[in-house]
Protein backbone atom coordinates (compact mmCIF):
# COMPACT_ATOMS: atom_id res chain seq x y z
CA UNK A 1 0.00 0.00 0.00
CA UNK A 2 2.82 2.40 0.85
CA UNK A 3 4.62 1.57 -2.39
CA UNK A 4 1.69 2.94 -4.43
CA UNK A 5 1.95 6.38 -2.83
CA UNK A 6 4.12 8.87 -4.70
CA UNK A 7 6.77 10.06 -2.30
CA UNK A 8 7.88 13.65 -2.47
CA UNK A 9 11.09 14.55 -0.72
CA UNK A 10 11.12 18.11 0.60
CA UNK A 11 14.20 19.90 1.94
CA UNK A 12 13.96 23.49 3.25
CA UNK A 13 10.59 23.93 1.59
CA UNK A 14 11.85 22.84 -1.85
CA UNK A 15 10.95 19.66 -3.67
CA UNK A 16 13.77 17.46 -4.89
CA UNK A 17 13.18 18.46 -8.52
CA UNK A 18 13.97 22.12 -7.73
CA UNK A 19 17.56 21.35 -6.72
CA UNK A 20 20.61 21.14 -8.96
CA UNK A 21 20.58 17.65 -10.60
CA UNK A 22 23.94 16.73 -9.03
CA UNK A 23 22.64 17.65 -5.57
CA UNK A 24 19.38 15.79 -6.18
CA UNK A 25 21.29 12.67 -7.23
CA UNK A 26 23.51 12.96 -4.15
CA UNK A 27 20.44 13.23 -1.92
CA UNK A 28 18.84 10.17 -3.55
CA UNK A 29 22.04 8.17 -3.02
CA UNK A 30 22.74 9.21 0.59
CA UNK A 31 19.35 9.79 2.25
CA UNK A 32 17.37 6.78 3.39
CA UNK A 33 13.69 6.90 4.22
CA UNK A 34 12.48 4.23 6.64
CA UNK A 35 9.61 3.73 9.04
CA UNK A 36 10.43 4.41 12.67
CA UNK A 37 9.30 0.92 13.75
CA UNK A 38 11.69 -0.67 11.26
CA UNK A 39 14.55 1.55 12.45
CA UNK A 40 13.77 0.61 16.06
CA UNK A 41 13.73 -3.09 15.13
CA UNK A 42 17.08 -2.73 13.36
CA UNK A 43 18.59 -1.14 16.47
CA UNK A 44 17.13 -3.84 18.73
CA UNK A 45 18.39 -6.67 16.56
CA UNK A 46 21.87 -5.20 16.33
CA UNK A 47 22.48 -5.41 20.07
CA UNK A 48 20.97 -8.36 21.93
CA UNK A 49 21.72 -8.57 25.64
CA UNK A 50 20.78 -12.10 26.70
CA UNK A 51 20.32 -13.22 30.26
CA UNK A 52 22.41 -16.33 30.57
CA UNK A 53 20.28 -18.93 32.30
CA UNK A 54 22.36 -22.08 32.07
CA UNK A 55 20.96 -25.05 33.95
CA UNK A 56 22.74 -28.11 32.55
CA UNK A 57 25.10 -29.33 29.83
CA UNK A 58 23.61 -26.95 27.23
CA UNK A 59 25.07 -24.10 29.26
CA UNK A 60 28.57 -25.33 28.35
CA UNK A 61 27.69 -24.92 24.67
CA UNK A 62 26.21 -21.48 25.38
CA UNK A 63 29.45 -20.46 27.10
CA UNK A 64 31.43 -21.81 24.15
CA UNK A 65 29.37 -19.58 21.86
CA UNK A 66 30.48 -16.57 23.90
CA UNK A 67 34.10 -17.72 23.79
CA UNK A 68 36.86 -16.73 21.39
CA UNK A 69 36.26 -19.40 18.74
CA UNK A 70 32.63 -18.50 17.96
CA UNK A 71 32.71 -14.94 19.39
CA UNK A 72 29.10 -13.98 20.03
CA UNK A 73 30.28 -10.36 20.46
CA UNK A 74 30.73 -9.93 16.72
CA UNK A 75 26.97 -10.46 16.35
CA UNK A 76 26.22 -7.74 18.91
CA UNK A 77 25.32 -10.26 21.62
CA UNK A 78 26.62 -9.33 25.07
CA UNK A 79 25.72 -11.60 28.00
CA UNK A 80 24.21 -9.86 31.01
CA UNK A 81 24.05 -11.12 34.58
CA UNK A 82 21.04 -9.03 35.60
CA UNK A 83 17.52 -9.58 34.24
CA UNK A 84 16.88 -5.83 34.40
CA UNK A 85 19.54 -5.24 31.76
CA UNK A 86 18.65 -8.16 29.48
CA UNK A 87 16.21 -8.33 26.57
CA UNK A 88 16.71 -11.99 25.56
CA UNK A 89 16.60 -15.01 27.85
CA UNK A 90 18.45 -18.11 26.69
CA UNK A 91 17.15 -21.06 28.70
CA UNK A 92 19.86 -23.71 28.30
CA UNK A 93 19.19 -27.00 30.00
CA UNK A 94 16.75 -28.97 32.11
CA UNK A 95 14.08 -26.94 33.90
CA UNK A 96 12.85 -28.64 37.06
CA UNK A 97 9.61 -27.83 38.84
CA UNK A 98 11.66 -26.37 41.69
CA UNK A 99 13.47 -23.99 39.31
CA UNK A 100 10.31 -22.97 37.40
CA UNK A 101 9.17 -20.18 39.80
CA UNK A 102 12.65 -18.62 39.76
CA UNK A 103 12.69 -18.77 35.96
CA UNK A 104 9.31 -17.05 35.81
CA UNK A 105 10.44 -14.38 38.30
CA UNK A 106 13.53 -13.59 36.22
CA UNK A 107 11.41 -13.41 33.07
CA UNK A 108 8.99 -11.00 34.77
CA UNK A 109 11.90 -8.78 35.86
CA UNK A 110 13.11 -8.33 32.29
CA UNK A 111 12.02 -5.06 30.61
CA UNK A 112 9.79 -5.07 27.53
CA UNK A 113 10.34 -6.01 24.74
CA UNK A 114 11.74 -9.39 25.70
CA UNK A 115 12.34 -12.61 23.84
CA UNK A 116 13.13 -16.20 24.84
CA UNK A 117 15.31 -18.82 23.19
CA UNK A 118 14.85 -22.41 24.46
CA UNK A 119 18.15 -24.20 23.92
CA UNK A 120 18.37 -27.99 23.87
CA UNK A 121 15.88 -30.81 23.99
CA UNK A 122 15.59 -30.58 27.80
CA UNK A 123 14.42 -26.95 27.61
CA UNK A 124 12.13 -27.54 24.65
CA UNK A 125 10.37 -30.78 25.64
CA UNK A 126 11.98 -32.30 28.73
CA UNK A 127 14.59 -34.26 26.82
CA UNK A 128 15.53 -37.69 28.11
CA UNK A 129 13.91 -36.80 31.43
CA UNK A 130 10.42 -36.16 30.04
CA UNK A 131 8.83 -38.82 32.24
CA UNK A 132 10.44 -37.59 35.45
CA UNK A 133 8.18 -36.19 38.14
CA UNK A 134 10.44 -33.19 38.71
CA UNK A 135 11.17 -32.05 35.14
CA UNK A 136 9.03 -29.49 33.32
CA UNK A 137 8.23 -30.83 29.84
CA UNK A 138 9.14 -27.70 27.96
CA UNK A 139 9.90 -24.22 29.18
CA UNK A 140 6.97 -22.95 27.09
CA UNK A 141 4.69 -24.16 29.89
CA UNK A 142 6.20 -21.41 32.09
CA UNK A 143 7.13 -18.56 29.74
CA UNK A 144 6.45 -17.84 26.05
CA UNK A 145 9.24 -19.05 23.76
CA UNK A 146 10.17 -17.32 20.50
CA UNK A 147 12.84 -19.65 19.08
CA UNK A 148 13.53 -23.32 19.81
CA UNK A 149 17.01 -24.79 19.35
CA UNK A 150 16.89 -28.60 18.98
CA UNK A 151 19.68 -30.95 19.92
CA UNK A 152 21.27 -32.62 22.91
CA UNK A 153 23.32 -30.55 23.38
CA UNK A 154 22.98 -28.13 20.46
CA UNK A 155 26.19 -26.83 18.99
CA UNK A 156 27.24 -23.17 19.20
CA UNK A 157 26.49 -22.79 15.48
CA UNK A 158 22.87 -23.73 16.15
CA UNK A 159 22.62 -21.07 18.88
CA UNK A 160 24.04 -18.49 16.47
CA UNK A 161 21.43 -19.61 13.92
CA UNK A 162 18.70 -19.21 16.56
CA UNK A 163 19.80 -15.63 17.21
CA UNK A 164 19.64 -14.96 13.47
CA UNK A 165 16.11 -16.42 13.34
CA UNK A 166 15.11 -14.19 16.23
CA UNK A 167 16.48 -11.17 14.35
CA UNK A 168 14.43 -12.10 11.29
CA UNK A 169 11.33 -12.52 13.46
CA UNK A 170 11.74 -9.11 15.10
CA UNK A 171 12.34 -7.32 11.80
CA UNK A 172 9.38 -9.08 10.14
CA UNK A 173 7.05 -8.17 12.99
CA UNK A 174 8.22 -4.54 12.75
CA UNK A 175 7.02 -4.47 9.14
CA UNK A 176 3.54 -5.40 10.36
CA UNK A 177 3.61 -9.01 9.24
CA UNK A 178 2.78 -11.85 11.57
CA UNK A 179 5.41 -14.52 12.09
CA UNK A 180 4.01 -18.02 12.51
CA UNK A 181 5.40 -21.45 12.94
CA UNK A 182 7.36 -22.71 9.98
Amino acid sequence: MVDNIKRQVVFDGKELDEFDPAVAEDIKRNVALVKFDELKAWARTSSFWPLSFGLACCAIEMMATGGAHYDFDRFGVMFRASPRHADVMIVAGTVTSKMAPALRRLYDQMPEPKWVIAMGSCATCGGPYYRSYSVVNGVDKIIPVDVYVPGCPPTPMELIDAVEKLRVKIRTEAKGKRVGLE
